[in-house]
Formats: C-alpha cells, structure tokens, sequence
C-alpha cells in the first residue's frame, strides 16, 4: 500500500489530510475564505480518486457493459457533486464556466499532455481514428447543442449572460428550448453508449484495456462502501469549496467566472486527467484519446443536461443553456483543433505542445475577462 501512494497512480491520496484541514478551518477555526478555498481544492483530488478507484474496481468484476452504466455514473461525480452544490447557491453562471471549463480541459490541456508526454523519444503515436472520430462527432453535436439557445437568445434580443454574472432569467422559452435540448443530449449520450459498448464494442475497447486494470482485487460490496465514503466525503469538501469561493475569488483578484472555467474544472477532473497522460507515457494512444475526448463528450452530453434538468428543482430558477462569448469560443476552438489533430490516427509531441499552447491563450483570456 505504501508503495502505491507514492507511485505515479497513488499521489492524489497523499493530499487527503487537506479534508481534515478544510473541515477544521472552515467549521472551528473559521479562517480566511482564500484559505479555505485551496484547502478544500486539494481536498477534492483524493476523493474524486478514490471514487474513480471504487468505479474502476466494480467496472473490473462487472463486465464492459456494466462498467459502462457505471462510468457514466461516476466519472465525473466530483464535479457534478459541485456543481449541485453551486447550483444551490445561486451561481449558475459558475456551473456553466465549470461544464465548458471541463470540455475544454480534456480536449486542449489533457489531449495536449498526454500527446506531448507519450510523444517524447517517439517519432510518433498511432490510435484507431474511427473512434476519435466518432467522438469528435458528438462534440460537434454539443456544440450546435450550446449554440442554438445563445443564438435564440440574441435573434430575440435578450443577449448573452455577462462574465461577472451569479444567475440570470432569460424567461420561459428559453429554459423549455434548454430542457427540449438537455433531453436531446441525453438521448445522443445513451445511442452513443450503446454503439461503443455493444454494436461496435470492439473498436472503442481495444484488447490491452483490460490489462491496464491495477486494483486491490476489491469485492463488490467494498466497492460500493468505498463508494459510498467518498461520495460523502466529495459533498462535504464540494459544500465548503463553493462557500468560499465568492470571498476567495474576491480576495485574490480573480473572478467567479475563472475559478469556475480553469480551477473548478482542473480539481474536479485532476485524477481521472492523470490517468491518460500515464497510459500515453506506455504508448496507449487508443486509452489516452477515448478518455479525454470521451470525458469532454460526457460533461457536454450527460452531465450538463442532468444539471439542467436539476435547476428546475434546486436553485433560485432554472438555468438555460445560454453561455457567455467567451465560452461559446473557447469551446468552437477546442473541438475544432481536437478533432483537427485527431483526424489522422497520428500524434506526436509538438502536436501535445499546440494543444497546450491553445489552452493557455485561453486561459490568459478569461483571466482578463
């Protein structure tokens, strides 16, 4: 066990005092919001691993299928955990900042790592275009998805949400356009799972899949017990997280809006990140593609519909999809340079550096926003 914690695949778990220390600042010593805020950043990594870790373990005795249902469910608990949380208190455009914040964090920082680092002392790496493919397809369909309403709502003259924005009410017809959208998405995400696991299983599972499974051999109840543990320990972290995030943001100078498209969304994701860039440092270009540009289509076609629809029961008014120019760009540029780069079954290591180079443009403008 000790050898795992310090092992590429084990270091989220040495940041797991700072739960105990976010809960003590938070609840009995009540400091500085700042503080609190990268406490209970780091505090997220170890549970959003072992959540992963507990997903992996029950996926490996369950079957592809399964497994399947169950990284739709818990893939990206962590950040969906978050964002119920935000949307609780009001910030809906930090939710929406955090979706697209995600998307673009697999598609540009993710991809673009994993590329660079695999690439090194490689002339280059191969994986199966057809898959890359299909799910280059899906993004474009997310992004027809967030264009429609923004459009909607400047043909009817309403405008764009801006930056500095918590919530705003754009009226019924654009929040019944946001659910008719929202169930599209859903639809598309449920055909896309069946035609990865089941009518084309073969092509997004390759055979070596199932070796890079490095578990404790865990039984199902375990699992899900552990499961449970940190579900409980994402909510606790997630509630103290967005409590300070308005003072923290404050105080360091920075907005709402990039704590939710840069910070929120690296923490949220930063273990199930670190898993693609390891298996592309082992020459797994086919894993290390299906799980970024995978995950980027999850949050576009899972998770923010689900958040959507939740909006409507949690939160001070529902929350349409309509995002703010920054994100509408920012999210056209990732997929288009994603499935640009990906088209070709190829990669190399300056292709992983003009990834990278992207996501930071962006992120230098929305710091500036």
């Amino acid at each position: 066990m000790g050898r795992f914690l310090f092992s590429a695949q084990g270091w989220p778990y040495l940041l797991t005092p700072f739960i105990l220390l976010a809960v003590l600042l938070e609840f009995v010593f009540h400091a500085s919001p700042t503080v609190i805020f990268f406490c209970a950043a780091a505090g997220i990594i170890p549970t959003a691993a072992l959540m992963g870790l507990a997903t992996e373990e029950l996926a490996a005795r369950s079957g592809p299928g399964i497994g399947g249902f169950l990284n739709v469910t818990f893939g990206n608990a962590a950040e969906l955990i978050i964002a119920i949380f935000l949307l609780a208190e009001g910030l809906q455009e930090v939710v929406k900042a955090s979706i697209i914040g995600s998307i673009l964090g697999n598609l540009l920082l993710v991809l673009g790592l994993a590329m660079f680092v695999g690439g090194i002392g490689r002339d280059k790496q191969v994986f199966n275009r057809t898959a890359a493919n299909a799910q280059a397809t899906m993004l474009f369909l997310a992004v027809a998805a967030l264009l429609m309403p923004a459009i909607y709502a400047l043909v009817q003259g309403g405008g764009l949400p801006p930056i500095d924005a918590e919530s705003v009410n754009f009226g019924s017809d654009l929040e019944e356009l946001s659910v008719g959208v929202a169930l599209v998405l859903g639809a598309t995400y449920v055909a896309g799972l069946l035609f990865s696991l089941r009518t084309h299983k073969d092509v997004f599972n390759p055979p070596y899949a199932a070796e890079e499974h490095e578990g404790f051999g865990w039984s199902v109840k375990r699992s899900i017990g552990m499961l449970a543990v940190a579900g409980a320990a994402v909510g606790l972290v997630s509630e103290i997280l967005v409590g300070s995030i308005s003072e923290a943001s404050e105080t360091i100078g920075i907005s709402e809006f990039f704590v939710g498209i840069i910070i929120v969304a690296v923490v949220g994701n930063a273990a199930e990140h670190w898993v693609a860039v390891l298996v592309a440092k082992k020459d797994k270009m086919d894993l290390a593609v299906n799980i970024s540009i995978g995950s980027a289509a999850q949050i576009a076609l899972f998770v923010a519909p689900i958040l959507v629809l939740l909006s409507f029961v949690i939160g001070p008014n529902p929350m349409p999809l309509v995002f703010n120019g920054f994100e509408l760009g920012g999210v056209l540029i990732a997929v288009l340079t994603a499935a640009y780069v990906t088209q070709d079954g190829e990669s190399n290591w300056f292709e992983g550096v003009q990834l990278l180079a992207v996501y930071l443009v962006l992120a230098l403008a929305f710091l500036y926003a």
